[in-house]
């Protein structure tokens, strides 16, 4: 690159947030950056599964993941709710929540958030990235890094939440602890969910339905390893697992995981009750209730011994 087309480039980044530019969809950012950015190793023209984007560790990926939901929500300074709108650090703020992290609420004291990344080069995703744009002195802009140099932020009036490029950051800093999106969260909540993702959604549904959330988080840790993106073989859907039948009979949506949490805390406290035991209660949930009838308790099918003692094992593990 010539010195007159970096130039040029730069003043477009220090200008892009004074510049209205046409929204563009969901679909078509992601096909438009997903290549150069290398985020997809399938369809460009749909936001990336989790298990294709790069983890740093430390669960960027749910981060990611959680961000891609709100692509195409309508830019509202101030705004924080998703169905009126969204300013850059409403978006951050609201993305963090989804993953058991609480932020700030404005980008200047995100900015003081967690630890310093040195440069881009250093930066994982689900990093937060942070400028500022204007006259003044201080951070008035911020983004989630999702990698390949690319970032998800509400970027002005009249635009969209969307996939960019990062251009050149003032701030990065790394929020995740090293144990997961929630251990600060998770040694709140008292229990052993310390570096649980999702730790305080499975204490508050664990509340709400009298189900342990250390065996909430077990389920979740054995059926997908915590990646509410995750679809089985045979169909099963989300981070909780659940079959689209036995969604939709409890109003759950699999893919989201505050709905699938409080569901499979729902159905396992039904379970429970219908056959007195926990073991068989999660054989139910794995086999399916019919067949643990069948057989008067947890059926002697391998996969359902395994989940069973699976869940039990790391359950112990989180009490």
């Amino acid at each position: 690159m010539d010195g007159l087309s970096a130039v040029q480039t730069r003043i477009n980044e220090i200008h892009t947030r004074f510049l209205r530019t046409p929204a563009v969809s969901t679909e078509a950012q992601w096909a438009s950056a997903a290549g150069s950015a290398g985020l997809t190793g399938t369809t460009a023209a749909a936001p990336p599964a989790l298990g294709s984007l790069p983890d740093g560790g430390g669960g960027g990926a749910a981060v990611v993941a959680a961000a891609t939901k709100y692509l195409g929500v309508p830019y509202q300074w101030g705004g924080t709710d998703p169905k009126s709108g969204l300013d850059c650090s409403g978006l951050t703020q609201r993305v963090f929540a989804d993953v058991g992290i609480d932020l700030p609420r404005t980008s200047s004291q995100q900015a003081t958030a967690g630890r310093p990344v040195a440069s881009l080069a250093d930066a994982q995703p689900g990093d937060l990235v942070f400028f500022d744009y204007s006259s003044r002195p201080g951070i008035d802009h911020v983004g989630i890094y999702v990698g390949g140099g690319k970032m998800i932020a509400a970027p002005q009036e009249g635009e969209v939440v969307k996939l960019q490029d990062v251009g050149n950051p003032a701030v990065i800093r790394r929020v995740l602890p090293d144990a997961g999106p929630a251990a600060a969260a998770g040694a709140a909540t008292g229990t052993g969910l310390a570096g649980v993702p999702y730790a305080d959604l499975f204490t508050q549904a664990g509340s709400r339905h009298g189900v342990s959330p250390a065996l909430l988080a077990a389920v979740a840790k054995t059926e997908s390893n915590f990646t509410s993106t995750a679809v089985s073989p045979a169909g099963a859907q989300g981070l909780m697992q659940f079959m689209p039948a036995t969604a939709a009979g409890l109003g759950v949506n699999p893919a989201d995981p505050a709905s699938a949490i409080d569901g499979a805390a729902r159905y396992l406290s039904s379970l429970t009750k219908q056959f007195g035991s926990t073991e068989v209660a999660l054989a139910a949930y794995n086999a399916g209730p019919g067949t643990v009838q069948r057989y008067g308790g947890v059926p002697p099918y391998a996969e359902t011994q395994a989940f069973v003692r699976k869940v039990t094992t790391a359950a112990e593990a989180y009490s």
